[in-house]
């Protein structure tokens, strides 16, 4: 299971490189050289949007998203797996709900014939690789939260790991 996790991980981290190489690219061709890549304003729309669902996909899991730890750093161990299990269990059921609704989108805009601007590629199976990370979301929240009811010791940050090894 954790190699499926860590290639989620990985596949996130190679959209980045992706969305990062096609702005530099654009950007230097367009100053530089006065040269447009066609469609380089609707791929970069469309590979942002993959990447911010693989990207869920990627800190849903490890919990390393943005949080606010005003009450749970003042609450005990017991109590604070219990907001972690209730607050993946809510993630998890809107994340799902999203997934259903963004895959609706992938067969209206395959419906629709929805194309680029420039070069007439068809919309949909960018937003079809943006419902697959949003499907890896949700097996890796569930996965989550498995791990947080039944295997808690699983759920150790790295620095935790490094500590209990010394």
């Amino acid at each position: 299971m954790d190699r499926f996790i860590d290639s989620i991980e990985w596949i996130a981290a190679i959209f980045v490189g992706v969305v990062a190489a096609d702005v530099f690219i654009s950007i230097t061709l367009r100053y530089f050289f006065g040269i447009q890549i066609p469609d380089a304003y609707d791929f970069g729309q469309l590979l942002l949007g993959i990447l911010i669902f693989w990207g869920i996909a990627a800190t849903s899991y490890r919990g390393t998203h943005i949080t606010v730890d005003l009450v749970y750093a003042n609450i005990p161990p017991a109590w604070q797996r219990a907001m972690d299990v209730f607050a993946t269990l809510v993630l998890l059921f809107v994340v799902s709900v999203q997934t259903y609704t963004l895959f609706d989108k992938v067969v209206a805009t395959r419906e629709a014939n929805l194309q680029t601007f420039d070069l007439r590629l068809p919309v949909w199976p960018f937003f079809a690789l943006a419902w697959i990370g949003d499907l890896a979301a949700v097996l890796l929240i569930a996965v989550r939260t498995y791990r947080l009811i039944f295997h808690p010791e699983l759920m150790r940050k790295p620095d935790e790991l490094t500590r209990a090894v010394e």
